[in-house]
């Protein structure tokens, strides 16, 4: 059985012998909620490529000390691909990131499209991006990631567009595409997942502009929360990280 993972701000400078406490809401998860209790065996990392393995030497409501065993720095996994999601309606938002963590992204930028039916503003952004960036931590610590994904700020369709023309290679899903995936998969692809009404023809238009390209998974058509998920899955079997 795989062992609990836990969130620590760094683990920069931290060597064999060394103890490291876990506290607040991270520390009351693992002891109120998982019952980790002293003696047993942990892993901690600190999302950036930092993982610490050590003994529970104390217990307590919202602190965990932990002297640590063992303790490596993993390159980042490479390639790493950025997803960016078009805001889904309801729950399927944080469905969608959730998934796209746990498969391995590097950075999910959530995207205002034109025809997205959910609507960031105010204080409903800030709730939105805190939930989003929640679900990714959570499902980062599930899956034994080591690199968290970054979950960026939600950007406007002139932001995507410039972050297409920067790409190496830039990709839209959409159905009526008659291109596949590509099967050389470089570092830091950029896709772009349309919300539940589709791509805008603007939209499309101003990413085409950009030097992206449009692809399609298959006859099926995807949900929003869904495509995303299944275009990294075949873009990474592609690569030596699914190899």
């Amino acid at each position: 059985m795989s062992l609990h993972v836990h969130l620590v701000p760094s683990l920069s400078g931290v060597d064999v012998g060394a103890t490291v406490s876990v506290e607040g809401a991270e520390a009351h998860h693992a002891v109120a909620v998982r019952r980790v209790a002293v003696g047993e065996s942990v892993v901690l990392t600190d999302g950036e490529g930092r993982r610490a393995q050590g003994e529970v030497t104390e217990t307590g409501k919202a602190r965990l000390t932990i002297v640590v065993g063992s303790v490596e720095g993993i390159p980042r996994p490479a390639p790493g691909l950025v997803v960016v999601q078009a805001l889904p309606k309801g729950d399927r938002g944080e469905l969608a990131v959730e998934m796209l963590t746990e498969i391995g992204v590097a950075r999910i930028v959530p995207w205002a499209a034109s025809r997205s039916i959910a609507v960031w503003r105010g204080d409903r952004a800030t709730k939105g991006l805190a939930k989003w960036r929640s679900t990714a931590r959570e499902a980062a610590k599930q899956a034994r990631r080591v690199w968290f994904p970054e979950v960026s700020a939600l950007a406007s369709t002139a932001e995507v567009t410039a972050l297409l023309a920067a790409a190496p290679l830039a990709l839209v899903l959409h159905e009526e595409a008659t291109d596949p995936l590509p099967t050389e998969v470089p570092d830091g692809v950029v896709l772009v997942v349309g919300p539940e009404g589709g791509l805008a023809p603007e939209e499309l238009a101003v990413f085409a502009d950009a030097g992206a390209r449009t692809v399609r998974l298959g006859s099926e058509v995807l949900r929003t929360s869904t495509a995303g998920v299944a275009a990294v899955a075949a873009l990474l079997s592609r690569t030596d990280r699914w190899g």
